[in-house]
């Protein structure tokens, strides 16, 4: 029956950097059977990232200043157990004496009582404006269908809807899809069964994997009607490929609220890092034509007026020449940004080619500046390939982002200070270097095998019901506590470098001010795409490439 009304939805707190991909692509493929769908971002409700930061400022409050780190990032880990044990604790002294675990967790600090019912007090004010934010969509649209697309860090607002649409409309169904399938909530994880069982009440079907497929058919009723998780096994494997972003639906987004389009040239990884799963939930990596990838950079400019893309590649490396190939062979002037991989062939000469086909930033996972741990982690690199990718590429004025693998597995405080040493050594071509911890998933890691006889729950069984899904660690060298001290230390010598991670506005433009300092070649500012005021070519007259001179830049410049 294509006369349902369908809502689909991404709930706080997911960063608005993109319009949101999964359920555009959704709406527009059930568009074309003449189904009826409605789709909403909450994440750009000003009112959800006030309290947002609000309650990040709280934690930084009460957290020693050598325990932070970089806690703006981390904080996201707090924050989403937090909210998990907020909607379904039924006991307050242990509700409040987990939240205080929660903190120590990451952030080994005394956290008192007090504090705690702080920032429980922020938590109820942002279920209070969902309810309220929610409710009134759904009294609008009276939707017969409400499905979610569920991330990490939203599936506590997830789960708040759905049961608040099980509430309102008890007849409504609802459906919940999303990334959280690749991560801890895999098939392979003891966390899915508990979870469909605390769930069973106001989720009634869950889908992983090719959503538009497996919701086309459950709409038709072609699915069983008993069955409540369906996968591509259920569709005999089909799938629906790579679509040009004619398939994507954007009419109920405003796209120049976000400061990037997207564009994806490629799916899953050609490698299997220890620590990384792309591989094993994506499958075998696989690529679009270099002209396809830019003929939905055209579709979207002409429609959108944007310049600047965000690539969903894992990994460019193979696809990014192409990319850049056609666009310099078309004279177009569009800027992209994704990951790549360090690597022996990203030479100079290269460097400049893909800055004059518009690769504005490249995010490379650099993880290590030890030797003994690329090695470990089955990187497949050097430490002098890193020297050398990074240099050419920041030569080339294109901007370098670091991303640091803090606490895997055998690290040992040497090969941190190997790190520290490497990024200290590159700073001038760095323009952001970001350090993350070392997460363990129950299966899909390279190295699962390896860590599953170590592995340990993070927090107290009794914690189980509150928490939904249960969190565990790798009971190794480093501990949890000497990661996040490594954390917090890195954080500061990045922030002392002048090269680390700009989550404010204000960070943002001071680290491109910097950039232009270092780099004669440097891309131009991030708010000259944003703001949309000129057409930017500035890529067809990059100058030839020359090694960048280390240009001196006072410190108190940059302690933003």
């Amino acid at each position: 029956m294509n006369d349902l009304k369908i809502l689909l939805g991404l709930l706080p707190f997911w960063t608005p950097l993109i319009p949101p991909q999964g359920i555009s692509r959704i709406k527009g493929y059930l568009r074309q059977y003449g189904y009826s769908v409605r789709t909403v971002d909450a994440n750009l409700e000003n009112g959800f990232r006030d309290l947002y930061n609000r309650y990040q400022d709280t934690l930084r409050k009460y957290v020693p200043e050598n325990k932070q780190g970089n806690l703006y990032n981390i904080a996201n880990d707090v924050m989403r157990d937090h909210m998990l044990a907020h909607i379904n604790h039924e006991d307050e002294v242990k509700y409040i004496e987990l939240v205080k675990i929660i903190v120590n967790k990451v952030f080994f600090c005394d956290f008192g009582e007090n504090p705690a019912r702080e920032l429980s007090g922020i938590l109820t004010e942002i279920f209070h404006r969902l309810e309220n934010y929610f409710g009134d969509l759904l009294d609008r649209e009276k939707p017969d269908v409400l499905g979610l697309s569920v991330y990490r860090d939203n599936l506590p607002t997830s789960l708040f809807v759905f049961r608040l649409a099980k509430k309102k409309y008890p007849g409504i169904m609802t459906v919940m899809g999303g990334s959280l399938f690749t991560i801890h909530l895999t098939l392979k994880s003891p966390n899915l069964e508990f979870f469909m069982e605390k769930t069973k009440d106001y989720i009634d079907k869950i889908i992983v994997g090719q959503g538009e497929i497996l919701l086309l058919k459950l709409l038709r009723g072609e699915l069983p009607e008993s069955q409540r998780l369906f996968t591509k096994e259920d569709i005999g494997g089909e799938t629906l490929g790579f679509t040009s972003v004619d398939m994507f639906d954007f009419s109920d987004f405003n796209p120049g609220d976000y400061p990037y389009m997207a564009v994806q040239g490629s799916a899953s990884c050609p490698n299997n890092c220890s620590f990384c799963n792309v591989s094993s939930f994506y499958g075998q990596y696989r690529q679009r034509e270099p002209g396809q990838i830019v003929d939905d950079m055209v579709k979207l400019y002409e429609k959108y007026g944007g310049q600047l893309f965000h690539m969903l590649d894992a990994l460019l490396n193979d696809v990014g020449p192409g990319i850049a190939g056609e666009i310099i062979e078309r004279g177009l002037s569009f800027y992209w940004d994704g990951y790549f991989r360090v690597s022996e062939n990203l030479t100079r000469e290269k460097a400049l080619f893909l800055r004059r086909g518009g690769l504005y930033r490249a995010r490379l996972g650099f993880e290590s500046g030890s030797q003994d741990m690329l090695n470990l982690m089955n990187k497949g690199i050097t430490v002098e390939q890193i020297r050398q990718t990074i240099s050419n590429l920041a030569g080339a004025g294109i901007k370098t982002t670091l991303y640091v693998l803090v606490g895997h597995p055998g690290e040992t405080e040497e090969d941190f200070q190997k790190t520290l040493d490497l990024v200290e050594e590159l700073k001038n071509d760095i323009w952001e270097a970001e350090c993350n911890p070392f997460l363990y998933f129950y299966s899909g890691q390279g190295k699962n095998d390896d860590w599953a006889y170590k592995k340990a729950l993070l927090y107290p069984e009794w914690a189980k019901d509150m928490l939904i899904t249960q969190t565990w660690f790798v009971n190794d060298t480093p501990t949890r506590e000497q990661m996040y001290n490594r954390i917090a230390r890195f954080t500061d010598h990045s922030r002392r470098l002048g090269t680390a991670t700009p989550w404010a506005v204000r960070g943002v433009v001071e680290s491109d001010r910097r950039w232009k300092k270092l780099h004669k070649n440097a891309v131009p500012p991030a708010f000259d795409f944003i703001k949309k005021k000129r057409f930017i070519d500035e890529n067809k007259f990059v100058k030839e490439l020359v090694p960048a001179a280390v240009v001196r830049v006072d410190e108190e410049d940059f302690e933003f």
